[in-house]
């Protein structure tokens, strides 16, 4: 499931990418790596948390701006 992300939310989860997520490494995910590198997925998107990785294991680091995520996820569903 894709949990969409506001405008206001991107930078604050690229920079939980950059700082606690293990497969970032410079900026290249080592999950894709098939001995090219790979562009982070998170890193590349505005709208939503794409990386399965990520939303499991690095989200929930961020209590606040996992819970507001978690909310307007729930929110677009009841619609």
């Amino acid at each position: 499931m894709i949990l969409k992300i506001k405008a206001n939310q991107v930078s604050k989860v690229h920079r939980l990418v950059r700082d606690l997520c293990a497969n970032c490494i410079d900026g290249n995910c080592l999950l894709l790596d098939d001995g090219e590198e790979h562009k982070c997925v998170q890193l590349l998107c505005i709208s939503g948390i794409y990386c399965n990785y990520f939303k499991e294991a690095v989200l929930p680091a961020e209590k606040e701006l996992y819970d507001q995520i978690l909310k307007q996820s729930k929110r677009r569903k009841l619609r």
